[in-house]
C-alpha cells in the first residue's frame, strides 16, 4: 500500500520517525517533503500530498506541521479528501470509523513519536463502519460541488 507524507520543517522530525516506521512495516512511503529543518510554507508540501490522495496514487496520507492545524486545513481544501487533526489514537481510529478518513493530521509540537505512532497505527489498522456513516459521509462530499 503506498502512503503519501508531507509536511513543513516544524514537522520534520515527527515525519521521519512514521515514514521509518511505516517502511518497516512493508508501507511503500511516498514522500513529498521536506528532508531539511530551512523554514518552508506547509502548502507546497501539504497539497501534493493530498492530491496523491485524492487521485488514489496514494491509498492514505499523514501531513505534519507544528500544530497539525494548518497541514489538515490544507488537506482539506483538496477535492475528496477527510483530513483528521489527531492527538490521540482514539480519535484516528474514530476518524476512519465514522468519517471515512484518508488523511491524519499531527503536531510534532503536540504529539510525541510514541504517540504519533500509536495514532498511525490505529488510523490504518481502522476501517470505515459504513451503515449510518454512509449518508453523513455523502453529504461531507456534497459540499465540495456546491
Amino acid at each position: 500500500m503506498r502512503i503519501a507524507v508531507g509536511t513543513d520543517h516544524a514537522g520534520l522530525p515527527l515525519k521521519q520517525v512514521v515514514a521509518e516506521w511505516l517502511a518497516a512495516k512493508g508501507y511503500e512511503v511516498v514522500d513529498f517533503g521536506v528532508n531539511t529543518p530551512d523554514r518552508v510554507d506547509y502548502p507546497d508540501y501539504v497539497a501534493p500530498a493530498a492530491r496523491a490522495v485524492a487521485s488514489g496514487d496514494c491509498r492514505f496520507g499523514f501531513v505534519f506541521g507544528g500544530s497539525g492545524t494548518g497541514e489538515q486545513i490544507v488537506a482539506n481544501k483538496v477535492d475528496g479528501i477527510r483530513c483528521c487533526q489527531a492527538t490521540e489514537p482514539v480519535t484516528a481510529a474514530l476518524s476512519r470509523q465514522h468519517n471515512d478518513a484518508n488523511m491524519l493530521s499531527m503536531g510534532a509540537r503536540i504529539v510525541g513519536e510514541q504517540l504519533a505512532i500509536g495514532c498511525v497505527e490505529a488510523f490504518l489498522e481502522a476501517s470505515f463502519d459504513g451503515g449510518r456513516h454512509v449518508a453523513r459521509v455523502e453529504k461531507i462530499m456534497a459540499l465540495e460541488s456546491e
